[in-house]
């Protein structure tokens, strides 16, 4: 049941804690990522690492955007990688792998979010 006076739930704390891995994550493809395009290499980093920062902010937020910015994010991955191996599994695992276990535990954070965002409705806070 949701709560109004503000207190976080044990779920809540841990999606809040996932938005805190992302935005890391993100924050590490985005300077990783600069220093490879700038030697000629992919910018799929780069604009990924701007994807994910922004998925991690506003799930601290606790806007149910940054889940859906995160799974935008692993189907941009998804292409990019079939792009780059094609379906050769032993090629595709480092580069999707973790990313879709990250993709699983957002999708399962969205009630959670829903149910953060319409107690900051409740609260009257926009």
């Amino acid at each position: 049941m949701p709560n109004i006076q503000g207190n976080r739930t044990l779920t809540e704390w841990l999606t809040l804690l996932l938005g805190v891995v992302i935005l890391l994550v993100g924050l590490f493809f985005l300077i990783a990522g600069a220093d490879l395009a700038m030697l000629g290499g992919s910018t799929y980093y780069v604009l990924c690492g701007i994807i994910l920062i922004a998925s991690g902010v506003f799930m601290l937020m606790g806007r149910t955007l940054g889940a859906f910015l995160y799974l935008g994010a692993l189907a941009y991955t998804w292409v990019w990688s079939l792009w780059e191996v094609g379906f050769s599994p032993v090629d595709l695992l480092p580069r999707a792998f973790g990313p879709t276990i990250l993709g699983i535990l957002v999708a399962l954070t969205i009630p959670v979010l829903r149910r953060m965002e319409s107690r900051r409705t409740l609260r009257g806070a926009v």
